[in-house]
């Protein structure tokens, strides 16, 4: 079973970890772990330690936190091979042979969330266009310029974009990362599911500055070309926390939109165990995933497509299939409905894992647009829905950047404007309801108004 380790290495190290500036390798902080199979290419990954405030429990996680990167909080993880005959005594005898072993973590495969069966578009991208209102954001300024949005998937082709958009596409190339072994030039990766997220991220946001993680194109042994691992997504955070760091305090904004996520418990340590992803806060990818909200950035999820209506067929949990940071409480978790409104059959039904009120709003999707997969086949799934919102939030960060709007005061706007779909408020198919573009603006007019 492939894993993560964490490790509390001497503060030296931990220091040179996490300091993007050097790089200490594998081999310098495990230096040999009994009866695991260390993967040297995998670079050494910062953890930052949550820290409550003065008072606060130390052990819960669920109380106002802040996220500490110092030398002698941070710990560090590294990425092996545990083989599955001695997984449980391994994971009982190394915090023993090893004082410096913290924890031992899976490390799931994540794959991407493309829709199931062959319905044709209902729609095309103008209609999304229309319905968010991007002709009055644009009035507003709001069309994303300054704003760094990372595509988290496949790659991106950049020219297919711009010719599909009938316009220019920024790529901030200096800020893209990728994978240890996964060749190709940020922004010219092959048309694929990747593309497809970059366009639809791009209809309320033209102007916004992609920074392109191929993701999905790290590889495993009997692994797809369309899967990776959910180390490689550590990493992916730990450098876009760089790069939030790196932007200046009053402008800092950074939208991370993930249309991926783990369908199986196969890859994962069961339920309860100190080592499972799904449904524990503690796994260090999920605290990534709040320190990184922390710092200022939006972190937006696909709900996944496992709704009972039309599940996709890997879609192996038997409940409750929004897993892990899917349903994370400081991510937003992307539902999808049509154009005409009707939430679409595969869009995955709370309640989340991590969280019980998800998804929380949904997004457009299934809808022609980017023609990442032929002229005929739409833009579908959670994994359109959540660029197509992630589009309408960098737009907003305009504007608005984390100093003035906090991720966790523009999650709170989006769900108090959103256009309920049933008589109930909040419901475990469209949350609390579609994106309301107008109802946005006239929130934040109003914020505004009142900050004079």
């Amino acid at each position: 079973m492939r894993v993560l380790i964490q490790l509390r290495p001497s503060p030296d190290l931990v220091a040179a970890v996490a300091d993007p500036g050097q790089t200490a390798t594998t081999a310098d902080v495990a230096d040999g772990l009994p009866g695991v199979e260390l993967d040297a290419a995998f670079v050494p990954v910062a953890v930052p330690r949550p820290v409550p405030a003065a008072g606060g429990d130390p052990l819960s996680l669920n109380q106002p936190l802040d996220f500490s990167l110092a030398a002698e909080d941070a710990s560090v993880l590294v990425r092996g091979t545990i083989s599955d005959d001695e997984l449980a005594s391994r994971v009982t005898l190394l915090p023993t042979l090893r004082p410096d072993v913290v924890g031992i973590f899976a490390d799931p495969v994540i794959e991407s969330t493309p829709t199931c069966g062959g319905d044709p578009p209902v729609g095309d991208w103008h209609d999304v266009e229309r319905l968010l209102n991007v002709s009055g954001l644009h009035a507003e300024g709001l069309d994303g310029t300054g704003v760094a949005l990372a595509v988290l998937d496949t790659g991106v082709n950049a020219a297919h974009t711009a010719r599909q958009l009938g316009r220019g596409v920024t790529l901030d190339a200096e800020r893209c990362w990728s994978p240890a072994g996964v060749p190709g030039r940020p922004g010219e990766f092959e048309v694929d599911h990747g593309t497809m997220c970059a366009f639809d991220s791009l209809i309320a946001a033209p102007h916004a500055s992609l920074i392109d993680i191929p993701l999905l194109l790290s590889t495993r042994p009997g692994g797809s070309a369309m899967d990776g691992l959910l180390s490689d997504a550590v990493s992916a955070f730990a450098h876009l926390r760089n790069v939030l760091d790196a932007q200046p305090a009053a402008t800092r904004a950074l939208v991370v939109s993930n249309s991926w996520g783990s369908f199986s418990p196969e890859w994962d340590f069961p339920v309860g165990h100190p080592g499972n992803y799904s449904d524990s806060a503690a796994h260090p990818f999920n605290l990534m995933v709040a320190g990184l909200d922390r710092a200022g950035a939006d972190v937006l999820f696909a709900a996944g497509n496992c709704g009972r209506e039309c599940e996709d067929g890997r879609c192996a949990y038997p409940n409750r299939p929004i897993v892990g940071a899917n349903s994370h409480p400081k991510a937003l978790s992307i539902g999808g409905i049509d154009v005409n409104g009707e939430r679409v059959g595969y869009s995955s039904q709370g309640p989340g894992r991590l969280t019980a009120r998800k998804p929380d709003i949904c997004a457009y999707t299934h809808f022609s647009g980017s023609k990442a997969f032929g002229d005929g086949a739409p833009d579908s799934g959670t994994s359109a829905a959540t660029p197509v919102a992630a589009g309408l939030i960098a737009a907003v960060r305009t504007r608005w950047p984390c100093t003035k709007l906090s991720p966790t005061q523009l999650r709170a706007l989006l769900r108090r404007t959103a256009e309920d779909r049933s008589e109930v408020g909040f419901d475990y198919d469209y949350g609390y309801g579609t994106v309301d573009p107008a109802g946005i603006i006239a929130a934040l007019k109003r914020r505004a108004k009142n900050a004079a």
